[in-house]
């Protein structure tokens, strides 16, 4: 199974504001007990979604219905702090986000974002700003994040963005799965191994 190149991602955004978002936040832990990470974007957010004492939405940036489709998300530093779990980037993912603008990232959020194929990248304060303004002005803006050239464009503006280059290498090449590079890989073992004497039936 090869792996798509993920070169660019298009799509609305939201701004989902704030420094330190934890991955408690972005998936409470008693969401975690499932076998898979299939549903787990219903609950992406759900304890600051949810007035715990009425059970009605908040305020929450996804409960607008302006925002609703919206597949990049942009939010402010260290985000996916926390623990390491990685049903934070799958929820964000069966959520239906398709990639992620922030400030910065912890590592092992980052990584984790990775290997799904969801692109994690980087801009200055005052360019998520920029885009978060156009979005607020029009939700129905598209954003459009270059991995090539490393920028992204909405409303006519154009920011820098900034990633690690060899997640950035891994996701416009088609490498950022190590499992399917492995299974991928499956005929090219047994090629070798056929032609090793010790293991030669």
């Amino acid at each position: 199974m090869a792996l798509a190149k993920i070169t660019s991602v298009t799509g609305r955004a939201v701004p989902v504001v704030g420094n330190d978002i934890d991955t408690d936040r972005i998936i409470p832990a008693r969401f975690m007990k499932c076998v898979t990470f299939d549903g787990l974007g219903e609950f992406l957010f759900y304890d600051v979604r949810q007035d715990p004492t009425t059970g009605r939405d908040t305020a929450h940036p996804l409960n607008e219905a302006r925002f609703k489709g919206a597949t990049i998300l942009l939010s402010g530093a260290n985000f996916g702090c926390g623990s390491s779990r990685e049903h934070a980037p799958q929820a964000i993912q069966k959520y239906g986000f398709k990639a992620i603008i922030a400030e910065s990232y912890a590592e092992i959020f980052f990584g984790n974002s990775t290997t799904l194929g969801l692109p994690c990248v980087t801009a200055a304060r005052e360019d998520i700003e920029k885009i978060t303004a156009a979005v607020e002005q029009d939700p129905q803006a598209e954003v459009v994040i270059d991995l090539v050239k490393l920028e992204a464009r909405c409303a006519g503006q154009t920011v820098k963005l900034a990633q690690r280059e060899s997640a950035r290498d891994a996701l416009i090449n088609g490498r950022w799965d190590a499992i399917g590079e492995l299974l991928d890989g499956i005929p090219a073992v047994k090629e070798t191994a056929r032609k090793l004497p010790y293991l030669a039936a």
